[in-house]
């Protein structure tokens, strides 16, 4: 057995292999923009990534039955809730028994490498890396077959969790995955928990659980997946109770997703921190069966929060005030030389939450044709007189080609608005042209990509 001499910090750093790579946002995986789209300062960094592979981190999860192994998972699961994630089972790929071995089939071992259809998922872990859907079978543990009318469609995510008893064992497999982590757990608390599962969940009784832990569970165990757990970059000792290992392996896989992350190759770029609100409300306004009220409802929540993050980018001054008490309280004074400009016409629709978290906030208006007329692009223009005085939050909520918002900010810039002034705020977006316009602003708020 090899020696579990590994410490996290040092097994944090063995787990470097193939990396994640091309733009994230909110799942959808881009290729950088080309040389003549990007600023010189930015380059460099694009040239390196433009020939990157676009694929997934994918993490391996392996140990002993009944070890903690789904528990690890739905941990890290939980702690990556900002990516999209996928949780493929190794179990999903057992062969269906035939008619003969289920009439033994107390002699059949379910432990054994055999027993799984490897090729099948290996081709799953291919197609998955490539950005592809999968359609992973639905195996039945109490007719021990699987379900021929039905399957579990599986999307392409930033992160891929493989998880099984011996998805360490096949060569091929393990070279797919970026990082490998091996649960391992007192042989006791396994049995127990095993009995328990089995019994409960698969409709067995005890001395059947027994007799075949005995017969075949521990010496496939000692004869397969004891050996694997040397090709583990992280062991975590106790499963799911070592809070501080899990900490570290989802710090870890956060390092590497962010590593081409669009805000590393532009500066100006800010994405709102995802969580399970802000994905609810855009799982409901992107359900077709939702109403209209709940639409408009849950899309201006969305849009106040893009909103008050742009606010937040402002400049401020330093100021004091005298509260009730007396006291003297040092805060800051809002920016006064303020103003908004829609976009007509999905623009008007952030135009009721910018009003309400600024009072009295002059709201200017564009309207631009993508072949316009007679080839002008811009048919409307209503903008303050001073706006070359003022900062600039730009406003279009759904964001396409991008075409629109680029002649915006170049329209502003024409009327003498400092590129440090205008703010793009943004809730959809669902076209890489858009990387024009980070050259241009300031900020840019993107709340969530569409996948297209």
């Amino acid at each position: 057995m090899p020696e579990e001499t590994n410490s996290i910090d040092y097994v944090m750093e063995k787990a470097s292999g193939p990396h994640f790579s091309g733009l994230r946002l909110d799942g959808m995986l881009s290729s950088p923009p080309s040389s003549s789209t990007a600023s010189p300062s930015h380059r460099s960094a694009s040239a390196s990534d433009s020939n990157a592979p676009k694929q997934p981190f994918v993490i391996g999860v392996s140990g002993g039955t009944a070890s903690g192994k789904t528990t690890v998972c739905d941990m890290i699961i939980q702690q990556l809730h900002d990516h999209r994630v996928v949780l493929v089972n190794q179990d999903s790929f057992y062969r269906g028994l035939t008619a003969e071995e289920s009439k033994r089939v107390h002699e059949y071992n379910f432990d054994h490498p055999d027993a799984f259809d490897t090729e099948q998922l290996l081709d799953c872990v291919q197609k998955m890396r490539s950005g592809h859907s999968y359609q992973v079978p639905i195996y039945d543990f109490k007719s021990h077959r699987r379900c021929s009318d039905s399957f579990r469609q599986v999307n392409a995510s930033d992160v891929i969790i493989l998880e099984g008893i011996l998805v360490f064992h096949d060569q091929r497999v393990r070279n797919l995955m970026n990082m490998k982590i091996f649960v391992d757990t007192d042989a006791d608390v396994r049995l127990a928990r095993r009995i328990r599962r089995d019994t409960v969940e698969r409709g067995r009784d005890i001395n059947s659980v027994l007799e075949q832990y005995a017969k075949f569970v521990k010496p496939a165990f000692d004869d397969f997946v004891l050996p694997s757990k040397k090709y583990a970059d992280v062991i975590i000792p106790r499963g799911g109770d070592n809070h501080v290992a899990i900490d570290l392996i989802v710090q870890h896989i956060h390092t590497k997703l962010g590593q081409h992350d669009l805000c590393k190759i532009y500066p100006n770029v800010h994405v709102i921190q995802s969580t399970f609100q802000i994905r609810g409300m855009h799982t409901l306004i992107r359900d077709k069966e939702i109403s209209k009220h709940d639409f408009v409802f849950y899309s201006d929540r969305l849009i106040r929060l893009v909103v008050e993050h742009g606010l937040g980018h402002l400049p401020f001054t330093e100021k004091q005030v005298v509260t009730p008490t007396g006291s003297v309280y040092t805060g800051v004074d809002f920016c006064k030389k303020l103003c908004g400009v829609s976009i007509v016409r999905s623009g008007e629709s952030m135009e009721n939450a910018l009003r309400a978290c600024c009072k009295g906030i002059k709201i200017g208006k564009l309207l631009i044709h993508r072949d316009g007329d007679n080839g002008k692009q811009l048919i409307y223009e209503k903008l303050p007189k001073d706006i070359s005085e003022r900062h600039v939050l730009l406003l279009d909520p759904v964001l396409a080609t991008g075409n629109s918002a680029n002649q915006a900010i170049e329209i502003l810039i024409q009327k003498g608005v400092p590129e440090s002034h205008i703010i793009f705020l943004n809730l959809i977006s669902v076209s890489c042209y858009l990387l024009m316009i980070f050259l241009k602003v300031n900020l840019y708020l993107l709340q969530d990509l569409a996948r297209v």
